[in-house]
């Protein structure tokens, strides 16, 4: 078992790696920039070492820094949460030439999935579904280029093999506009990730966003925990996520869980991962691979008891998976809310100090955050400053008992998305469940 656990990230889910670490009587050790002496998790800590200035280019990005931190203190292990250097396939593999545990995918898995076009074959490989395109990068030929685009149909996207967030992509309604789009995309391409590589999809007009959470140890032993719908998104950020996802079967489920499932063991895959699908008109289009924890892991944990963070410290120790597939059992329903530090209409940063903070409470009513009353929101990170996750025994009860927790929080002192997240709750769209991802911005007028 590891010993000691160093947490390279900050924020809730740093607070989130801390416990599991508790409950496993692994010690700690919080690396922090210089805004964030006053973080929970900074508190609670065994050790504690400062690693740069506010800004994350200095801090939470310093390789050199995080690595000396984890020396200075005799640390086994590295956790990167989520954000930050949690994909970066640089980082873990000098956290492990270093003699450190990377609490996550080995380097070459992590480069592996990070480029889309190799993903999308490992994937098709695997038999995982695919949006149909152009199975590879485009390349000068225009004649080729324009034939594939119209034996895929358009609308296409042209999307950077190096992209992610939402950045590097360029919907193309018409042949006409379709090889300046590329042009465009490429040129963004190569200043954004310092990689140039362009492929074509169809796109979809009217998805969802469905994604499936696996787990896989270094025995090759792989599992899936089922589906999670986050097609509630504004310019491409998750709002709220569910799980399960409003109206896949328990056939679908099996069918494509284990299809991931199969692809972690041909990748040789390690930790927890998340497979990202486009769902519409009852098929998935695999998008792309998540190597890391998702913020939205906690509504998983809640429908299948599993403690997925627990289960990536285990799986970095060495440990085989402690479940096997038909050991997981969907049970209910969970809903969570994303809190930001935000305006809720017009989105700008909200930092500042919280004067008073009161978490809901109740049967099935779970608050994942960092904050306080007396904590000062720095300027400085993601706007993100907590999660609000209710679970019922059906989707009814998780969205009522969500309504009522939404009511008893109070953030007061800064601006915060809880206007927003209670206008969502009570929509009636959203109510009876599986909008796509264009829904939200469409209401808000985006």
């Amino acid at each position: 078992m590891i010993e000691k656990l160093l947490i390279a990230n900050r924020g809730e889910i740093a607070l989130r790696i801390l416990r599991a670490c508790r409950e496993l009587g692994i010690k700690t050790v919080a690396v922090h920039s210089e805004a964030d002496r006053e973080l929970k998790h900074v508190l609670l800590a065994d050790e504690t070492v400062c690693i740069g200035p506010a800004q994350s280019a200095g801090s939470y990005l310093n390789i050199p820094a995080i690595i000396s931190a984890a020396e200075v203190t005799d640390t086994v292990a590295i956790h990167p949460g989520y954000g930050f250097l949690s994909e970066n396939a640089d980082f873990a593999e000098r956290v492990e030439r270093s003699g450190f545990i990377f609490v996550g995918p080995r380097a070459e898995t992590i480069r592996l999935m990070g480029d889309k076009v190799s993903a999308i074959r490992a994937m098709q490989e695997a038999g995982v579904p695919c949006v149909p395109g152009s199975d590879g990068p485009l390349d000068d030929d225009k004649k080729r280029t324009l034939r594939l685009a119209r034996e895929i149909g358009y609308p296409v996207i042209i999307k950077a093999s190096g992209g992610g967030g939402g950045r590097g992509m360029r919907v193309v309604h018409s042949e006409a506009t379709l090889l300046n789009a590329i042009a465009l995309t490429r040129a963004e391409a190569s200043a954004a990730f310092g990689n140039p590589m362009v492929y074509m999809e169809k796109y979809l007009e009217n998805p969802r966003h469905v994604e499936f959470q696996l787990l896989a140890d270094t025995q090759g032993n792989a599992i899936h925990l089922g589906e999670r719908d986050c097609s509630m998104q504004r310019r491409h950020q998750k709002v709220v996520e569910e799980a399960p996802a409003p109206g896949i079967t328990a056939e679908q489920r099996a069918r494509i869980g284990e299809r991931c499932a199969e692809a972690c063991r041909r990748i040789g895959y390690r930790g927890a991962g998340t497979f990202e699908f486009l769902y519409e008109n009852g098929e998935f289009y695999f998008i792309e691979m998540n190597t890391r924890v998702q913020v939205e892991h906690p509504v998983t944990e809640m429908i299948t008891g599993v403690d997925i963070v627990k289960e990536q410290i285990l799986i970095a120790s060495g440990e085989p998976l402690r479940y096997h597939q038909e050991d997981i059992q969907i049970r209910g329903h969970a809903i969570e809310c994303r809190l930001n530090a935000e305006h809720p209409d017009t989105f700008i940063p909200s930092p500042g100090r919280i004067e008073e903070f009161h978490a809901p409470g109740g049967p099935g009513i779970r608050m994942e955050t960092h904050i306080y009353s007396g904590y000062y929101v720095p300027p400085y990170y993601d706007s993100m400053i907590g999660k609000l996750i209710a679970h019922g025994e059906d989707r009814p009860a998780a969205l009522a008992r969500m309504s009522n927790a939404l009511r008893e929080t109070v953030i007061e002192g800064i601006h915060t998305n809880l206007p927003l997240q209670r206008r969502i709750l009570t929509d009636a769209a959203f109510r009876a469940g599986g909008m796509n991802i264009h829904y939200l911005e469409k209401k808000l007028g985006l």
